[in-house]
């Protein structure tokens, strides 16, 4: 197995997190442009976070409101979705979307292994992370997800 340095360690991860994004959810989508996060990631809403471990790691965070995580959800099961079945839903979500990550990563020669998801409710902070890269993503007319990678390493 070919060693990648680290920034194509990232290309790859970003790229396969979009990838993933355009494959699981079954909306259009609008793939912001990515950014460097030099601030604490603040949530305001709902979002879960997904450990990674193997040749990346750090974590992938995807929060946004509930209303467009009650959005995505209604487009994959044709029902509203509320109350802990949001919350299950979000933390399932995420890890629908990291997994298949992983399965891109894979491709590229990274071995990816997730945790399980931690969906988190209310109003937070999460410090402690070395690089961080927010990307944006439209999801056709439910709202904004911010897909969030929080990588750590050399």
């Amino acid at each position: 197995m070919v060693k990648l340095s680290l920034g194509e360690n990232i290309t790859h991860v970003l790229n396969g997190t979009i990838e993933s994004v355009k494959s699981v959810i079954p909306i259009p989508v609008e793939i912001g442009r990515p950014s460097l996060l030099t601030e604490p990631l603040q949530q305001t809403e709902i979002g879960v976070l997904i450990g990674m471990v193997g040749h990346v790691r750090g974590r992938l965070v995807i929060e946004s409101e509930e209303k467009t995580f009650g959005g995505i959800g209604e487009a994959m099961f044709g029902m509203p979705l509320e109350g802990e079945m949001l919350q299950s839903f979000t933390g399932e979500l995420g890890n629908m979307l990291a997994g298949n990550l992983c399965t891109i990563a894979a491709q590229k020669g990274l071995e990816i292994d997730i945790t399980p998801p931690t969906v988190m409710v209310g109003s937070s902070k999460l410090y402690g992370f070395e690089r961080a890269f927010r990307v944006p993503v439209g999801i056709g007319g439910k709202g904004e997800l911010q897909i969030i990678l929080m990588l750590e390493g050399k």
